[in-house]
């Protein structure tokens, strides 16, 4: 029987084990990102934030949790993230197997028919038969970590398809809510709108009776309808609006354009406090921060790629099988041959490739460090706005209330005057539009309010961490164990 000799496969494993053991490229680590001056210096600070929050804690209305359920399940922007995150996870489960070896099975068969010259020939030997049924095995051993550190690109790209998912799922929720305030809040001034041209109506018939008296002329009773008309005449504006803010929140619930079940908007309320946390806790709270650094970290391992190529680049090829001249003997044992070869090839001249793909690489490398400080800035500035926007809206709401006194007491006594004879009728003209426009910008500041306290908890990265995502039912775990068991994944191959 034939014997076959593992010791070169066993050298020239070892060899690749010892090479391996050599590597050239750097560690990623995480960059120092300052966040200390994120936010104005006179905002009291603790550990607490909104963030932490679970979004059906923060919106109470059942109408718009139920919304928001809706649009979580079927949102198409989110559907889109979704597969976005199965296309990355192919090409990480692509990457890991790219270090293991290529194995291939195949068969030939081969006549020959030697000339009379051949040295076959020579020999008396005409034809000859070749069967052969073998396996083959080529490895490109990663020396220099050019395939691992692409898996841990790849890695990095994965997570930051995960974070880009959560981001998704933060800006719809809040685009959510904003829209169904808004709805509510245009219900409300519709509301407020059609009340005062009833008010309106009336108070023309009261003028007419004034003019038959000889209290007031002509021109005040067209004033009168003219002013009645003037309110009118802002209904079909707001219907349209309101018709279009269902179409936008239709889409962002996943289905064509319908009616949107809601509540009043007077029988809502928001919070009285919020806490914004200390800048630090954005890091890990903000899923766009948490994409950028995931990205940063991506175009770090390319450029530790690309600096492999610059290295010998080490394969080993084997081969064994079965050879026979005899199809009957193909399977024998005398029939059994193998071979294993390495090579060792060192870039010399690639027309400039492998320099250009490392500058291309650091170039990468150092926009994603920008973009990740960009996006910690500008973390850092909406949640200041958003802040801001709501103080500015509680302070105008107190003194919309004095406002709205004192303009109604003088509507009720311009009125009163009027029908004296004590008062001209463009001061109670005047008093009307002033008091409707008081009404219509209360429901405006009101919605202002609404609107900072959900700005604010999407700036602070709320509204993800405390719920299943669809990316997470559709891999099979929740958010936090998608990122940890692929994490432990990739650093036990890498052992």
């Amino acid at each position: 029987m034939k014997k076959i000799s593992i010791k070169p496969i066993l050298y020239g494993t070892l060899l690749a084990v010892i090479l391996a053991s050599c590597a050239v490229y750097e560690p990623y680590e995480r960059p120092e990102l300052e966040t200390e001056n994120l936010y104005p210096h006179d905002m009291t600070l603790d550990s607490t934030t909104l963030a932490s929050m679970p979004w059906y804690e923060l919106f109470e209305d059942p109408q718009l949790q139920a919304l928001i359920e809706e649009g979580l399940a079927n949102n198409y922007n989110l559907r889109i993230a979704v597969q976005q995150i199965k296309q990355a996870e192919a090409y990480f489960k692509e990457s890991r197997l790219a270090i293991f070896p290529n194995l291939s099975v195949g068969g030939s068969y081969a006549y020959s028919d030697f000339s009379e010259s051949s040295a076959s020939g020579a020999q008396g030997v005409e034809t000859a038969n070749q069967f052969t049924l073998s396996g083959q095995a080529q490895w490109e051993v990663d020396i220099w970590g050019k395939l691992s550190n692409a898996k841990k690109a790849n890695w990095a790209s994965l997570m930051a398809s995960e974070a880009a998912r959560r981001a998704t799922q933060t800006r719809l929720i809040s685009d959510i809510a904003t829209a169904y305030y808004q709805l509510m809040a245009l219900d409300a001034q519709l509301e407020v709108t059609r009340e005062t041209v009833e008010n309106r109506v009336a108070y023309v018939e009261t003028i007419k009776i004034l003019q038959e008296g000889a209290l007031v002329t002509g021109a005040a009773v067209e004033q009168s309808i003219a002013n009645r008309y003037a309110a009118e005449v802002t209904i079909p504006d707001l219907k349209q609006s309101i018709e279009a803010t269902e179409n936008a929140l239709s889409i962002l619930l996943g289905r064509p354009p319908s009616d949107i079940q809601r509540s009043e908007f007077e029988s809502i309320d928001g919070l009285d406090s919020l806490h914004v946390g200390v800048p630090a806790q954005l890091l890990r709270n903000r899923p766009d921060i948490i994409q950028a650094e995931y990205q940063f970290r991506s175009a770090f391992e390319l450029t530790q790629s690309a600096h492999a190529y610059f290295y010998p680049q080490l394969t080993l090829t084997a081969e064994g099988g079965f050879q026979s001249f005899d199809v009957e003997d193909l399977l024998d044992p005398g029939s059994i041959f193998a071979n294993i070869v390495g090579g060792l090839t060192q870039p010399i001249f690639q027309n400039g490739v492998n320099k250009r793909r490392l500058e291309v690489a650091r170039s990468q490398q150092r926009v994603a460090f920008f973009t990740l400080k960009n996006t910690i800035i500008s973390a850092g500035s909406e949640v200041s706005n958003s802040l801001s926007q709501y103080k500015m809206a509680k302070q105008k709401m107190k003194l919309r209330a004095k406002q709205l006194n004192a303009l109604e007491n003088a509507v009720s006594y311009s009125q009163n005057l009027l029908q004296y004879g004590e008062a001209n009728y463009i001061d109670v003209l005047t008093a009307q539009q002033q008091l409707l426009g008081a009404r219509l910008n209360s429901i405006s500041d009101k919605l202002q309010k609404f609107e900072a306290i959900v700005s604010l908890y999407r700036s602070l990265g709320g509204g993800w961490d405390k719920t299943q995502g669809v990316a997470g039912e559709e891999l099979g775990v929740d958010n936090d164990e998608v990122e940890t068991n692929l994490y432990h994944q990739a650093d036990e191959e890498d052992e």
